[in-house]
């Protein structure tokens, strides 16, 4: 959450779509608990013109100020900037009668001359994060919940990065509805595990765990209970491709093949990988490697027996 700000101009620039919104969200409602009867306008900048942005920041019979949010500033014609720029001059100039804007860019360098013109003109610009790494993701779902006031296991963490790591909306959501259902603090691992039964990829990933150490007739159970329920045989055949890519990278990091920067994969997560190389020989993992490639290949040109073939790779 952005900290509180005497700032009437505001740039949000690109970053995580999820937490683009957000940062423009939590900016929002700071400028309506300041200025509770100031009226909130929302304009898109890709078909709104410099008249609209004029009588929207203007005082009106309503209200002294407004709340203005402009989306996809990228998108703003070269009147509508500088427009803009000359408003942002006379708010930072006279802060206390100015409307306040919060300007939401998707990042890129669409529209940068813009931003760069804003910025300078004094607008407070918020680089947003782009949670592309594993431990930025990992952070920002720790941070989830002591924004709540609570604590998460490591591990638990984890396993909520690995199933909603791509979908930040979601693990948000995931974080709130733990901290809203269970009062545990920390959540642990069991909790987390309870709450993601339902989704394709956890049972895939708990299928691949159990096949890949070793609890090949438990993994087997788990697997055609998962189909049953609704998995598609494909999702299975990816989580156990990814875990074993991932063991396989562990094993060439332990063997002094590649370095873990080589491996391109979170430190964590190699270390998980290692623990899991025990009783695994290179031959064997060669052949499970072949035997995924050929299960993935079956299952997208034949429809059909796509349950025996994961059964097979199993």
């Amino acid at each position: 959450m952005p900290k509180p700000s005497a700032a009437t101009f505001h740039l949000i620039y690109g970053g995580d779509p999820y937490l683009n919104e957000q940062t423009v969200r939590d900016l929002r409602h700071q400028a309506q608990r300041k200025h509770p009867d100031a009226e909130t306008i929302e304009l898109d900048a890709t078909n709104a013109d410099h008249y609209a942005f004029d009588e929207a920041v203007s005082p009106s019979l309503l209200s002294e100020r407004s709340i203005v949010i402009v989306s996809n500033l990228q998108n703003a014609d070269d009147k509508l900037g500088e427009t803009m720029v000359a408003y942002c001059k006379q708010a930072v100039n006279n802060p206390a009668e100015a409307s306040v804007v919060i300007c939401q860019h998707e990042g890129g360098i669409k529209g940068k001359r813009l931003i760069d013109q804003l910025t300078k003109a004094g607008a407070v610009k918020e680089a947003v994060a782009d949670l592309k790494k594993a431990d930025a993701k990992l952070n920002f779902t720790i941070q989830c919940f002591e924004r709540r006031n609570r604590r998460i296991e490591p591990m638990a963490a984890q396993q909520l990065v690995a199933v909603l790591g791509d979908k930040t909306g979601e693990l948000a959501a995931m974080a709130g509805q733990l901290c809203f259902d269970f009062d545990d603090n920390p959540i642990t691992l069991e909790r987390v595990n309870q709450y993601l039964t339902a989704n394709p990829q956890v049972d895939g990933f708990r299928v691949a765990d159990l096949a890949l150490s070793g609890r090949a007739a438990d993994a087997i159970i788990a697997m055609r209970a998962s189909i049953e329920q609704g998995t598609a045989p494909i999702a299975l055949i990816g989580a156990l491709a990814m875990k074993l890519r991932t063991m396989a990278k562990a094993s060439a990091v332990r063997s002094g093949t590649i370095s873990e920067a080589e491996a391109k994969t979170n430190s964590w997560v190699l270390k998980n990988a290692t623990r899991q190389l025990s009783g695994w020989t290179s031959d064997g993992m060669r052949r499970c490697i072949q035997m995924l490639a050929w299960a993935d290949e079956q299952s997208k040109t034949h429809r059909t027996n796509q349950q025996q073939r994961t059964n097979q790779l199993t």
